[in-house]
C-alpha cells in the first residue's frame, strides 16, 4: 500500500528507512579562557544524564585538552588505540579531526586557534556527530565564524 507520506511500500508495523537527520546543535556560552572548563562541565552533565562515555568526542580548536595532553604523554600509539577501543570519552584537536571516528555526541571547544581554523573545523565536527553537536565558545565569535 502506498501513502502520501511514504511513496514506497513498507511491511506492516515497520517504519520506512529515513535519511540521516541533522544532529541537534547546542551552544554553551564561554569565553576562550573558560571554554575547556565549560566543555568539562558539559561532559560531566552528559555522563550524569546517562550518556555512555564511548558516545562522546571532544574537539578543541586551541591548545589540546589537558586530558589529551596527558594521554599523548604515553605516546601516539597508545593515544590513538584509546580511540579505537572506544570505551571512554575521546579528546582530540581539530587538526586531527580526520583521524577521529564519528560518535553520537561531539563537544566542539573554541578555546583558541584562528577563526579560519575554527570555521573549517566546525562543519567537520558536525559531520562527526550523529545525534548532538555541543559548541562551547564565545557566541559573538561563533556568529562571526558562521
Amino acid at each position: 500500500m502506498r501513502t502520501a507520506a511514504s511513496p514506497h511500500p513498507t511491511p506492516a508495523g515497520r517504519p520506512a528507512a529515513q535519511a540521516k537527520t541533522t544532529p541537534q546543535i547546542q551552544l554553551v556560552p564561554a569565553d576562550e579562557a573558560a571554554a575547556v572548563e565549560a566543555a568539562d562541565e558539559t561532559v560531566d552533565k552528559l555522563l550524569d544524564e546517562g550518556c555512555p562515555p564511548a558516545d562522546i568526542l571532544v574537539l578543541t580548536t586551541g591548545d589540546p585538552h589537558p586530558w589529551a595532553q596527558h594521554e599523548l604523554s604515553f605516546g601516539e600509539d597508545s593515544y590513538w588505540r584509546q580511540q579505537a577501543e572506544g570505551e571512554d570519552v575521546f579528546y582530540a584537536h581539530t587538526s586531527d579531526v580526520d583521524r577521529t571516528t564519528a560518535r553520537p555526541v561531539v563537544v566542539f571547544v573554541v578555546n583558541g586557534g584562528t577563526d579560519q581554523e575554527a570555521a573549517r573545523a566546525l562543519p567537520e565536527a558536525l559531520a562527526k556527530a550523529s545525534s548532538r553537536l555541543i559548541v562551547c565558545g564565545d557566541p559573538q565569535r561563533l556568529r562571526n565564524l558562521l
